[in-house]
Formats: C-alpha cells, structure tokens, sequence
C-alpha cells in the first residue's frame, strides 16, 4: 500500500506544475479590477484607468464636475498609496500587496 501512495506521489509531482491555476494572472486582475470589493474601479476610472467624468452638475450657476483621476499612469507607490488611503470620494480598499500589484501590472501592460 505505501509503494502505491510513493507511486501516486511521484506521478503527480511529476505532473503538477507550481503556478497551475483555473485563471491566468491577467483574469486575476481584471477581476480585482472590475470589482475588487463590491464596486469596482472599472465604474470611476474607466475601461483601463484613464479616468472619466462621474458627475456634472449646476450649483448656484456654475457647473460642478465630479472627475476621477487617470490612475494608469500613476507610478507604483502613488498607486499604492491611493488604494490604502481614503481620499475624496475615493473609498478604501482592503487590499493585499499582491492584488495591489496585480491591479498595477493590469493597468501598465503594453496597451
């Protein structure tokens, strides 16, 4: 019986990879992006982080406009820095190093 388990055990780790995963390190991303925890940086920042307008409205006539910043050109511990504060309108996220990472490669790929 123990010769069957060192079998099993060697078959698999000749077979099983270290960074075998269901989803690429992109799709992690692009997940934590979209929504990373409940609403999603997509909704303010736009497709691939170039900001967008939010909101515009008149207050005693002159027109207010609600812009989110373009956050894929941030450099990386201005990104950092952004998603461990809450700033603004900005809320906080509760974030590891690694999906704050992540988020930074997503938005700095070659576009």
């Amino acid at each position: 019986m123990r010769f069957c388990y060192f079998i099993f055990f060697f078959v698999f780790t000749l077979f099983a990879k270290e960074n075998d995963s269901f989803i690429t390190a992109e799709e992690y991303a692009q997940h934590l992006y979209e929504n990373p925890r409940g609403i999603g940086c997509i909704k303010c920042h736009g497709k691939r982080g170039e900001g967008m307008v939010i909101s515009s409205y008149k207050h005693q006539d002159k027109t207010i406009v609600l812009k989110t910043t373009e956050i894929n050109s941030l450099d990386y511990e201005a990104f950092r820095s952004a998603l461990q504060s809450r700033r603004g309108i900005m809320p906080k996220y509760f974030l590891t190093s690694s999906e704050i990472k992540a988020l930074f490669d997503y938005l700095h790929k070659e576009k």
